[in-house]
Parts: C-alpha cells; structure tokens; sequence
C-alpha cells in the first residue's frame, strides 16, 4: 500500500539537491567546506532523504554515537580484510563508524552515505529502540494519543462481553494496554498516511497534531512509585515529511545536544551588526579607533590577523576599511601603528592585539560614548551561543544545515510539511562537560589520524582549486614589437613573437600585474600602460585604458583569455593611437568603376578592401579613392529581395560610418559624378541591385594565336565554371583540343593569376563576381583532394616571379620540400618551408616535416617561400652566436692571443657606430664578430649555451670557464638586453626563434644578481674633451633606481667625494648626455604627483650596458660633458634631416596638384610603383607615411609618372625599381 512513499517527489521539494536534475560538480573542483553552521550534511543519492534524516538523528544522539565508537577492532574487525575468505568484518557498524566520523571532523558540506548503502542491509535483527506508533486521524495531539491508549479502558459488556478461558463463560471485563519499562530514547511514529475505503484510495493525515518538547510519560506506566524525573523525556528529533502520500521529501530537525555546530542565523551573519540609523551620534561610528576597539573586544585574548580585522570591520558597520576610512587615516596596518599605545601589531604584521592596559579602559569608553552601539556589537551573539538555557535547533536538508528557533518546531504541526516521527530522550541523561563543543570526544584514534589526513588533502586540492578557478591567462602585446597602419595595429614579425602569454591571479591588483610586467620584460624603458585590446579584422585595436592600480583584476572585470596591450599611452612607432570604441577601425568592402588607361570609366566593377574608423565621416571615401565627388550606395541586408543598394543622401555624408549603420565586411558601392558610360545607370534610372552585370570577361593566356585577346561571356551566379571555359574556347575560336588541358584562373587587380577554378564548380560556389577577369591558361584545374600552391626561392619574393605547383593535399611537408627544390634545380638537406603571411612576409617555418599540409591548414593559392637552412629539431634553437669586443683591443686576452699566434675569423664583421660602450675614442665603432650557429635545447641553461659556444672552431681563444663570459642579446646589429643568471634556462627568456648572442670576455667570473644593473663608466680627462678607458660597475638596485644611489655606487669606485662628482648618461643615438645630479621631478597629468625617482623612467630610461661619465669637480667645474666626436655627430645629424626635408619638399612638388593636399598618399617609392591589393604600404617600419594609404591607380597610369620621381642618391637598385616596377628592398635608403 505504502511502496512508493519514500520515493523523491521533485515536484515538492523546496530545498535540496534532488529538483529534477542531480546536481553535477566538476570532476576536478573538491568538495565544499562546512558552512557557518559548522556542521555536515548528507548528500541524497536520489530517494535516501528518509535513511539520511534517520542517520542524523543517530549521529545526534551522542550516546549511540559514543557506544558505536567503543565497539573496536577486535568486535568489528578491519574494512581492510574484507575480501579476505577466512575474515569475519562487520561492515555495516565499520562504515556507520566512519559516517560518524566524518559528520564530525570532515571539512566538507556534505558527506556521502555511497560505502554504507553499498553493504547496507535494509531490515535488521535489533532493534535499539522502541517504536511507538500513535494515530493522527481524529487525535489532536500526542498526548492525546498515548491517553487513548494506555489509560483509556476498553469495556467488554451487554452485547460484547468477553470470553473467560478460565471459566469457559462470557463475562464482563475492561482491557487496557500499560508501558511497562521505559527505554532511554522513544521513537514515536505518527501515522499520517490511511487508506480511504469508500474513495480506495490513499492519502496524508494533515490536521493540526501538537507535541511537546517535553512529555511526562508517568500516567501511561505500569510502575508509578518511581521519581517523576524518571518519567521526563525531551523531544531531540523530528523527522518531517514535505509533500503527499504518493511522493515528497524528509529533512529532520535536531537538537545539538553537545553543541557542536555553530548556532547562528545567517541572516544575522550577512547583514552588518550595526544599523548606522540607530546610533544618534554619526561622529562615534566615524571614528575607527572605537568600532576597532569593540571588534578586538570579542575575540578570544583580543587576538585577531590583520586581514580578518578589515573583513569583520566590513561586516559590522557594513563598508569596507578603504572605502570609508582610507583617505583620512591611510591604510589599514599604518593606523594600527600609528595607536601603538592601544594596539600590538606582531613582528611581521599579520596579527594585531589589544594591549591589556587598554582594553579596560576601551571597554568602559564604549560603554559610556556608545552604549546601544557596543550592546549591537556584543550582545546579541552572547544571547545566541552562551546562554545554557537556549537549546540550539537545526534544519538538516540533506546536504542542508540551518539554524532554526525553538518556536520553529510548532510549523510542524500540520500541513503538507508536517511531523512524521518523533524522537525523545530522558531527560536525566547528562552529558561530560568534555564532550561539549568536542567533535573529536571519544573517537577511535585510527579514525581521528584517518579524518586528519583526509582535512589535510582536501585543503591541498580546495588550494590548488582556488588557484586554478582564480588563476587567468592574458595575452600581452608588447607596443614596440607593433606598428600602426590601415588604422589598426599589426605585427612587426609574426604574432607569436609580438604576444607573450601571463598567467596570473586575478585576485591580484592592477599595481601587481604591472609591476610583474615590469619583471619580466627587463627591456622595457620609461612608462607602462595597460589598456585592453580586442582584434578586429582590420587588426588589433586599443578600447580601454586600465586605470586603478590599487583595484583587482576581477573588479575592473578583466577575464580570461584577455587581450592586454603594453605601451607608453601616447603613440606606437612614433604614430598617436586612437583608442576607444567610438573609433574602432571597420574592414569595408569598397565597389567602384574601374579607369581606363585613357582616365575614363570602363566596364567593370572593382572591389578592394579599405579600413575606416568607425567615428569619420562617410564622406572620407572620397577622399581614400582619390574620387572628386559622386554617389555613394550602402548594401542593404534587410531587404527580402535579396541584396540591394540605398543611396545616402549629400546632406548625411557628415555623418559617421556607425550612425549609418555599417559593420565590418559591410559593402559600400561609389559611383562617380559622370554617369555617361556608368554600369550603374540603366535608362536614367539608379537600378536596385548589382547583379545586373551578367558577364565575365576572359582573357586568352593560352600561348596559342587567337583574333581577339578577351571575350565577355554571359553568366549568372549559378553558371558552372566549365560552361564559362567551353564558351571561351568557342569565342576565341581556340583548338578543341584545349578543352581537355585548361582552366580558368582569376586576375587580380595588379594582374597576378590567382589560383585556378575548378570546372564542377559555379561562380558563387568559386567565390567569383561578376564582371571579374579570368585568364584561359593551360594546365588542368586541382581536383578537390589536390592543392595549388604558389612558391619562390628566398623571403625576398618580387610579384610575378613566384612559381607554381600542384600537389595533393595529404603530402607532407618534407615531400613537398623535396617536390620545389627538385622543380628549383636544387639539392641537399639545408632548406625548410614558411608561409608568406598577409604581410606578404616569411611567416613561421612549418617545424614539423611529417605533418600533411592539410593538417597545417595549407590552402590553394598559398605562397610558400623557400628558406636556405636546416630548422632545429622541436624544442630546440638555432642560436648564432657573436663575439663582442666593446674596447677595440682585446685588452688581457690581446697577450693570450699574441702567445698562441690566434687569430679571430674575419669572415663576418658587423660595425655599430656610438655604442654604448664608448663615447671618446669610443666613439669607436662596437665590433661583432661572427662565430657561428649553436642548436640547443629551450631547456638549457645559458652556462651551457656559454659552454657550447666556446667549442666553436671560429672561437680561438682559451676561456677558463663560462663564467668569464657574459651574454647579450643582439638587436640592431649592437648589444641589447643582458642575460643574466648562469643556470636559468633559455626558454624562460623568451628569446624567440629569430634571436641573436653576442659574449664579451672578461677578466674575472661574474655572476650576477637580479637586483645587479651593469653600468660602463669613463672618467672624463681634465682639460681634454676626451674621456678616459670604460670601466665596468655592478651598481646594486636592491634599494631602488635613485640618483642618489647611483653618485655614491659611482664615487665608491673611483676614491671620491660624493659631492665632488658630477655624472651624466650618455644617449649615442643623439650624440647628446644628460647629467643625472640635475634632474628633477617630474609630475604627470592624469595623477597630481610626483613620480618616484626612478632613473628606469623618463628621461633616462638606464639599463644594462648604458655609458654613464664621470666628472672631477676637484680638477674641473664646468657644465660640460660632450667630446669633439659628438659635436660632429650632431653636426651629421642635422645634415641627414635637412636633406630628408628637401627630398620631400621636392617630391611633393612634382606630384600633380590634383592630388596634394587633400588625398591622403605615401611618399615611398615602392607604394607608388607597386600598391598591393589590401593597400599594405606602410610594412616597413622604417617608412614615412602622410596617411596609411596607397597613391591611386589613375596617378599611376600616368605616362610621365615615372619621371616625377626622384633619384635616390644611395639606393644602386632605384633605376631597376623604376624600370621593372619591383618594390625597393635596399636597406641603404628608404622613401
């Protein structure tokens, strides 16, 4: 009758874990600690909330739980010999034990019964308890109950008279029921659930049932002499059913009889103590030092961390420390020190006392300025948890734990939720005082070590979880590895060597992650800011500037996966940086007439690719195109027609692309002023949609003779490409032969041949539009399993000299390679493959040989440059390696050399003028000897590398050990950044695959500390405008980069007074010095205060390797620093940007006046001469451009064009530019 009633009604459950679904927690996150309560539920296997309500009622009854915990080892046996034959283990005690012990001392929210029920048996032999049941039909409460039926008798008379066995006769009797011995628990079930008779049905019993919380049970005995204290019980337990007969849910309320939980409500805990409208004076809740005082007052000997200080500030007056007293006292730890008189802060600060002098004398100041506010503080928390008389009640859910009232139970009378068994105790059964608030009282040692250690590993995984799920990965984008053109920001090599990936904890503040950005980019000169970046499809773009350094990640809500670009705030590449989403740059499609070699429009529709901020006005297309005026016509999307054009009237031309609505990849369509021969206008009416051009133009490439070049063929969208070449063939009355070996392939605007067609294909399948070119070549078109790939020999790839091959799509690398150099006519093993990226650049080598080239998503129409030299296996480099020589002669090696008649390879030399390493006789050339190529693991360690580079057959010198070099990085073809650390691997310098090294010998071994800056001094010659030989100093920055620091590192070297010493850094690019001792604060505009004296910042930028004079003041005052060479220094310089000026000048006047100033051109020759299809004018950073984009095609087709450009006095190859249209790669002059 009864078989579904301890199934789950998910309907009516209200707060647990089974509602339908199970609640799934991640495979990897841990169990949850224990609430505030400080108590553990049972989490519900799906229908075991009744077993789970029973089981905590048992752990609840502490002497049950205390005679489980003496059965030991011998009664029980192990659960480790429990698959063994001959081993008698009880299971079912041993688990209930380990249940107990977890409810006890595991920290977690909730345990699992899973081990119990797995070898639990559902009926038993004992029985502990003595179940009363009592009806709920017709019976207002409890008491009433057991009065019907053991005081009440029942009379057997008249027609009902009972049968004597005796006497063999009817007689009349009374019967009655008495409770003969009492036990010290009663389990009392009620019967909620009756079957209907004249419905057949069941149903629940939900009419009011009272019970007591204590009941003397005395009238309802057999034995009534005994003392009435031995009839008392209290109620400790109720299970309560939620729901109906067919379905619902239990949860219990229990007493904590030993007081292990924590009986507070949580709505107390998480609403602030004190109510700020009930305190009359606001001044007493403005002063700190009171609400700090009545803080430390209740915790146990006035003890308390520092952090929990600020977390419990929070919670009582309901703001935090910073937010309300920050900005008048300062922080925290500085208050607390500033009263050392009233408050003990420990040697290390992380905990804070009340000294004991003061805290009587707190106490009775709280009490008389602030009486209500110390009662708010303190009281209600005594009244709560101290007070004996107060039983403390909780809610057990399942996995649920809440504190309840007293008065809560009376809810349970009736209603669907209702009582359904009730437990009692004697009330005489006392409890030890060492049993209270004692979870660990009695319980078996083995248990105990066993619950410790698993606390222990819960908190090493809730760690490793914490960091985890706290722990994000930024991509950074450090601002000099980028350059700015076509309105965003792109790469200057490669994305991989431009981006560096940091991981960090979000919890951490914005001051945090710029000062570990500082760290690790030692390189890093002058201010740092962060902003968030996110790519665009023009390229990456600069949206917010991150301010707030004292606020953490997660509050300015930075996440994971987050773009962060690092630069200085101003400018990229010595170009300013829009920033902001109001002019976030959008990618646009641009149609326009194409211009005859005549200047007139011709029939065909061109469609290019342009970058626009999204805040110009639209009417800056005109401008980009070099267009006078016209129309300009927006794609409509909307429309149900298909694609359609609106035109946007004069008058909305000022307005900006977003108010006109436009997104990246929108179309913008111009059509110019003169509408005579315009494909655009059909019987003087604007027509609604381009697809009225309805042809394709093919030109013959065949090599074979034909009458006419090129043919229009009619087409639509969905005409096959096979069609298209069989009609061209006809037209152009070609051999039938050609059929069977040819293919259509594309032309780009510059008259490239793009990849071929295939013929099962249409054009909208193909990607073709109308009114596009095509060339009718011979060859076969690639099948679908094939690829055709264009290559060339070298990275300096000229357009139009670019081979082509055909191959399939599984290939791997390594049979490709062999293929091109077998069509190249070459041989050997010292060659790799890269993919020329969108910067028409070699991109990164395909590293893995074996991989098929559909795996490294290689697609028809890639460019793959052939690049002599053999690549590193994975996870290796290829290094080369430079010896540097700052001081010309090679001092004390000079001798070694002499005695062993060495000499170094003069193979390759490089030669940098105005090094660092000297500004006089020094102005001597910086000399980089070229020793050869190291491979060598990521994983080694700059010893080894040293160690390596010393077996070089080019290096003839006898180095004792690795420890006399020391490393640099080469950049610009000079010493760059210090490697510092002898057993730090190479990986963690994020060197990059490109990366050069140059060693400098020295004289002794050198290891050098993280704090240590190198520094090359030279005493200045009095009397001379000369400077003495450098002198290497190790200045130590433990203490900070100050100028003070820096004078006294520097007069300790050279047996000086500190204030008769002046110093000054030299700058080589600039031939100039700047003296240190003459540097003043600076203060910036966003923060009203004076930087830190810092000398890594603005103006003097120092690092390793940098040239600092030294001048005597004993011998010589003046304010001088510069030599001979640097006045001529200056002198060239001045020379080489005049010049540069009056080449512009003159350029520019040669222009056609049409074009000057208004149109925005690039002044380098190669843009000119050669645009590209997305206008990529501005790759090399060395260029100078008025505005990022390309010259227009109709000032190219101009015949005196050419003659309007000057001769480069420096660049051998400007006449072959000019006569072959290749772009100028000379690295000798660049326009």
């Amino acid at each position: 009758m009864f078989g579904d009633l301890f199934e789950e009604d998910y309907s009516s459950v209200s707060n647990n874990n089974g509602k339908g679904k199970r609640l799934k927690t991640k495979a990897l996150e841990p169990p949850a600690p224990r609430e505030f309560t400080n108590l553990s539920g049972i989490r519900n296997q799906g229908g075991t909330c009744y077993l789970n309500s029973l089981l905590q009622t048992l752990h609840f009854t502490p002497e049950f739980r205390e005679a489980l915990f003496s059965l030991g080892l011998e009664e029980l046996g192990s659960l480790e010999d429990k698959d063994k034959p001959d081993a008698k283990v009880r299971i079912i005690p041993l688990q209930l034990q380990r249940l107990f012990a977890q409810l006890l001392l595991l920290d977690q929210k909730a345990v699992s019964t899973a081990d119990l029920t797995d070898s639990f048996g559902w009926t038993s032999d004992e029985e502990d308890f003595l179940d009363l049941t009592v009806a709920v039909k017709n019976v207002s409460g409890l008491e009433d109950a057991l009065w019907n039926m053991y005081v009440e008798e029942e009379v057997f008379d008249c027609d009902n008279l009972y049968h004597c066995g005796n006497c063999d006769r009817l007689v009349k009797a009374a019967k009655s029921a008495k409770l003969r011995k009492l036990p010290p628990f009663l389990t009392i079930s009620l019967l909620r659930f009756n079957f209907d008779f004249v419905k057949c049905e069941r149903y629940k019993e939900t009419s009011c049932y009272t019970f007591p919380l204590r009941i003397n049970l005395k009238p309802f005995c057999e034995q009534s002499e005994l003392d009435d204290l031995e009839y008392m019980y209290d109620l400790f337990s109720v299970i309560i059913h939620k729901g109906g007969c067919y379905g619902g849910h239990y949860h219990v309320y229990i007493k904590d009889v030993d007081h292990l939980g924590n009986w507070q409500f949580q709505e107390d805990k998480s609403k602030p103590d004190v109510n700020l409208e009930d305190i009359q004076n606001k001044e007493e809740v403005d002063d700190p030092l009171m609400i700090l005082k009545a803080i430390l007052l209740q915790e146990e000997s006035n003890l308390i961390p520092v952090d929990q200080l600020g977390q419990k500030l929070l919670k009582k007056i309901g703001i935090s420390w910073n937010k309300k007293y920050r900005k008048q006292y300062g922080p925290l730890r500085k208050f607390l020190q500033v009263h050392s008189q009233i408050f003990l802060l420990s040697s290390d600060e992380s905990t804070v006392r009340l000294l004991k002098d003061s805290s009587l004398q707190a106490e009775s100041d709280i009490q008389r300025n602030d009486q209500r506010l110390f009662k708010t503080l303190t009281s209600e928390s005594l009244t709560l948890n101290d007070r004996p008389s107060c039983p403390h009640w909780f809610d057990i859910n399942d996995s649920t734990v809440q504190p309840i009232k007293e008065k809560d139970i009376e809810q349970q009378f009736q209603g669907k939720e209702s009582a359904y068994m009730l437990f009692y105790r004697k009330s005489q059964l006392q409890r030890p005082p060492e049993a209270r608030a004692n979870p660990r009282y009695k319980v078996p040692c083995h248990l105990l070590s066993e619950m410790d250690a698993a606390n222990i590993e819960l908190q090493i995984k809730r760690a490793e979880c914490d960091s985890t799920n706290n722990t994000i990965e930024l991509h950074l984008h450090l601002g000099p590895h980028y350059h700015f053109f076509n309105g965003a920001l792109h790469p200057v090599v490669s994305q991989t060597e431009s981006m560096w990936d940091l991981t960090f904890d979000k919890r951490k503040t914005l001051g945090d992650l710029r000062q570990s950005i500082f760290q690790l980019l030692e390189f890093w000169e002058g201010d740092m800011v962060l902003s968030v970046a996110k790519f665009v499809p023009a390229g990456l773009h600069v949206c917010q500037t991150l301010n707030g350094d004292d606020l953490a990640l997660c509050e300015i809500e930075i996440t994971d996966g987050e773009d962060i670009f690092v630069w200085n705030g101003v400018e990229v590449g010595g170009i300013q940086i829009p920033t902001g989403s109001d002019c976030e740059p959008l990618l646009l499609n641009v149609l326009h007439v194409a211009t005859s070699s005549e200047g007139e429009e011709c029939q065909q529709l061109i469609e290019s690719p342009h970058v626009f901020p999204s805040n110009a006005e639209i009417g800056t297309v005109f401008t980009a195109l070099a267009i006078p005026e016209g129309v300009i016509l927006i794609n409509n999307t909307e429309s149900r027609g298909g694609e359609s054009w609106i035109t946007i009237p004069k008058e909305d031309l000022k307005k900006t692309f977003r108010e006109q609505g436009l997104r990246n990849g929108s179309s913008v369509l111009i059509q110019g002023s003169n509408n005579g021969n315009s494909l655009l206008t059909k019987q003087g009416k604007w027509i609604d949609t381009v697809n009225e051009i309805n042809w394709l133009q093919v030109r013959n490439l065949s090599q074979l003779e034909s009458e006419e070049e090129q043919v229009k063929i009619s087409a639509t969208l969905n005409t096959v490409v096979f069609d298209i070449r069989i009609k061209a063939i006809k037209e152009l009355k070609l051999l039938k032969e050609l059929a069977e070996n040819s293919c259509l392939r594309p032309i780009d605007r510059n008259g490239k041949l793009l990849c071929p067609v295939p013929d099962r294909c249409t054009l909208k399948e193909a990607g073709l539009k109308m009114g596009s070119s095509l060339g009718l070549c011979p060859g076969k078109a690639p099948t679908s399993s094939q690829l055709f790939l264009f290559f060339a020999l070298g990275s300096d790839v000229h357009p139009g000299t670019e081979m082509e091959i055909i191959v399939e799509e599984t290939i791997s690398v390594r049979d490709c390679l062999k293929i091109m150099l077998d069509k190249c006519g070459l041989t050997g093993e010292t060659w790799h493959l890269r993919k020329m990226d969108w910067c028409f650049e070699a991109g990164e080598p395909l590293c893995e040989e074996d991989a098929k080239l559909k795996e490294l998503m290689i697609c028809s129409g890639d460019t793959l440059l052939l690049i002599e030299g053999k690549l590193p296996p994975l996870g290796f480099l290829t290094v080369p390696i430079w010896w540097y020589q700052p001081q010309g002669p090679l001092h004390h090696w000079k001798d070694h050399q002499d005695q062993t008649n060495c000499t170094l390879s003069q193979g390759s030399v490089w030669k940098a003028s105005s090094t660092p390493g000297a500004p006089s006789d020094a102005h001597a050339e910086v000399s980089l000897w070229y020793l050869g190529d190291l491979e060598i693991s990521e994983d080694a360690t700059l010893g080894e590398l040293k160690s390596q580079a010393m077996t070089l057959p080019s290096l003839e010198f006898s180095i004792p050990s690795p420890a006399f070099l020391r490393a640099w990085t080469v950049e610009n073809k000079r010493p760059g950044r210090l490697l510092r650390g002898h057993q730090q691997q190479l990986k963690e310098y994020k060197l990059g695959k490109r990366t050069e090294i140059c060693l400098e010998p020295l004289q002794k071994e050198e290891n050098l500390g993280p704090w240590d800056v190198l520094l090359r001094t030279q005493m200045r010659l009095p009397g001379k405008r000369a400077y003495g030989p450098p002198v290497d100093v190790l200045w130590d920055t433990a203490r900070g980069w100050t100028a003070s620091s820096l004078r006294q590192r520097v007069a300790d070297v050279y047996s000086l007074p500190v204030e008769k010493i002046e110093i000054a850094k030299y700058f080589p690019d600039k031939f100039a010095w700047l003296p240190v001792s003459s540097w003043s604060q600076q203060t910036t505009k966003r923060k009203k205060k004076k930087k830190q004296d810092n000398l890594q910042g603005a103006p003097y930028y120092l690092k390793d390797g940098d040239t600092i004079g030294v001048k005597n003041l004993l011998v010589e005052d003046d304010d001088d620093f510069s030599t001979v060479q640097d006045d001529i220094g200056r002198e060239k310089l001045k020379e080489v940007a005049l010049g540069k000026r009056k080449r512009c000048a003159n350029f520019s006047l040669a222009l056609p006046a049409w074009i000057l100033p208004q149109d925005p051109v690039c002044l380098r020759p190669q843009c000119l001469l050669h645009p590209r299809a997305v206008s990529p004018c501005c790759l090399c950073p060395r260029s100078v451009c008025l505005l990022p984009w390309s010259l227009p095609t109709s000032l190219q087709r101009l015949p005196e064009y050419p003659q309007h450009l000057p001769t480069s006095p420096k660049c051998s190859v400007w006449s072959e530019c000019a006569t072959l249209g290749r772009t100028c790669r000379s690295d000798r002059d660049v326009w």
